[in-house]
């Protein structure tokens, strides 16, 4: 597999999602060019190729507070410290769904999470699927997304719920 435009974009257009909702960063199996090995010597080759968030500034932003991340197609599991692997999919199994309202209260009641998105047609390997603890339906009604629409719709869904939440609007 070789780095396509779709990921540079992806990575363009999630940089900017990220910092706005305060969150952190991290792709996996990205088919990065070998001289690309740190996040800042993405985010720094990223800087010179997108017009998009701000001309890749928000990546470095990421890079620098070491709140972006890039590591190999996971194996055996995504690491643990970033919380619960939930699978955003429009089709959700269902002995693993969950709400993005049950996600936020997740976030809530101090529970990290590791919200993956597939990139690309056919989304994301069965065997990864099989990772995620829980599953989303950012719509809870199948529709399908592209992903960096999904990756923007997700923590303002998430996020809403749970500052409703945290007000006292939804208990």
């Amino acid at each position: 597999m070789r780095f396509a435009e779709a990921h540079r974009r992806a990575l363009a257009r999630a940089a900017p999602v990220a910092a706005a909702f305060d969150c952190n960063l991290a792709v996996f199996g990205f088919p990065l060019d070998r001289e690309l090995r740190t996040p800042v010597e993405v985010a720094e080759w990223l800087l010179g190729t997108t017009s998009i968030g701000q001309g890749g500034d928000w990546i470095m932003k990421l890079a620098e507070g070491g709140r972006f991340q890039v590591f190999p197609f996971p194996g055996g599991g995504f690491p643990p410290q970033f919380g619960n692997v939930v699978i955003a999919t429009r089709r959700p199994d269902v002995k693993k769904r969950m709400s993005p309202k049950d996600a936020a209260r997740m976030l809530l009641n101090g529970s990290s999470m590791l919200l993956v998105f597939g990139l690309g047609p056919r989304g994301l390997p069965g065997r990864i699927m099989d990772m995620g603890k829980h599953h989303v339906d950012l719509t809870e009604r199948g529709i399908s997304m592209e992903t960096c629409t999904a990756m923007g719709a997700a923590p303002a869904v998430i996020m809403t719920w749970k500052e409703a939440m945290r007000k006292g609007a939804d208990e």
